[in-house]
C-alpha cells in the first residue's frame, strides 16, 4: 500500500516540488511536537494527530466503567501470568508523525523488559483498546484504525458502551492493515489473539457484578 502511494506520487511532474514542501512542513510540525511534549501534564489528556494538539474532554460513566472493568481483568491477567505490561490512558505511544494516549495498551513481555521509570514516551504495542465517545469516534476509526496498523500493532478493539459490543480486528501483515475478526455483543465470549490464553464475557466489560465475577474466574484459572 505505501509503496503504491511512493510510485503514484513519483508519476506526478510536480512530485520534487511535493516533497520539498511536504519536507518543510513537516520539519515545523516536529518542532511542535517537541514543544507538545514539553508541555503535556500529568494530569492533561491530549495528542498530537498530524501537526494537531486534540485535547480530550470529559467522558460519561459508561466510557469510563468500559475502560476501568476490562483494565482491572486485562492488568490482573498479564501480571498474574507474566506476559508484560498493561496501560491505561496516560502512557503515550509514539509513532512516526502522531503521539497518541489510548485507553488501553498491552505490550508483551520482551518489549516491556526495556521500559524505564522515568520513560514517557512508548514504542506502539501489540494490543489497544479505544472506548468510542461523541467526540474521537472519527478518530479511532480513522485516523488511528490506520495508524495503528502501519506501525504493526497487532489487535486493536473498539469498544461501544452504548451498544455495549466490541469489535475485534488483527493485523494483516502482507497489507499492513487490520482486518475483522468479529463483532461481539454481551452473550460472547473475548479471546485475545495477543494475549495469550485471555479470554472474558462480553458482559463483564459492562457490568461490574459480571466483572466481579470475571475477575475471580481468572485468579482461579
Amino acid at each position: 500500500m505505501l509503496e503504491a502511494r511512493v510510485n503514484d506520487l513519483l508519476e506526478a511532474p510536480d512530485a520534487k516540488l511535493v516533497i520539498e514542501r511536504a519536507q518543510a512542513i513537516l520539519a515545523d510540525e516536529s518542532n511542535r511536537r517537541r514543544a507538545f511534549r514539553e508541555w503535556l501534564r500529568d494530569d492533561v489528556k491530549a495528542e498530537f494527530i498530524n501537526g494537531q494538539v486534540v485535547m480530550h474532554s470529559p467522558v460519561k460513566r459508561q466510557h469510563l466503567n468500559a475502560t476501568q472493568n476490562l483494565m482491572t481483568l486485562l492488568r490482573v491477567y498479564v501480571i498474574r501470568h507474566g506476559l508484560g505490561e498493561v496501560d491505561s490512558e496516560k502512557a503515550l505511544v509514539e509513532m512516526t508523525r502522531n503521539d497518541y494516549e489510548p485507553d488501553i495498551c498491552f505490550w508483551n513481555a520482551e518489549t516491556a523488559a526495556s521500559f524505564k521509570d522515568d520513560q514517557m514516551e512508548h514504542p506502539a504495542p501489540d494490543l489497544i483498546v479505544e472506548v468510542l465517545s461523541k467526540s474521537t469516534t472519527g478518530r479511532d476509526r480513522g485516523i488511528k484504525f490506520e495508524d495503528y496498523a502501519a506501525h504493526g500493532v497487532r489487535e486493536y478493539w473498539i469498544i461501544d458502551p452504548v451498544r455495549k459490543s466490541l469489535e475485534q480486528y488483527r493485523l494483516d501483515e502482507a497489507t499492513m492493515a487490520f482486518e475483522s475478526v468479529a463483532t461481539l455483543f454481551v452473550d460472547d465470549t473475548l479471546t485475545a489473539i495477543t494475549v495469550l490464553g485471555f479470554a472474558i464475557p462480553v458482559r463483564a466489560i459492562f457490568d461490574k457484578q459480571d466483572n466481579m465475577r470475571a475477575l475471580q474466574n481468572l485468579l482461579g484459572s
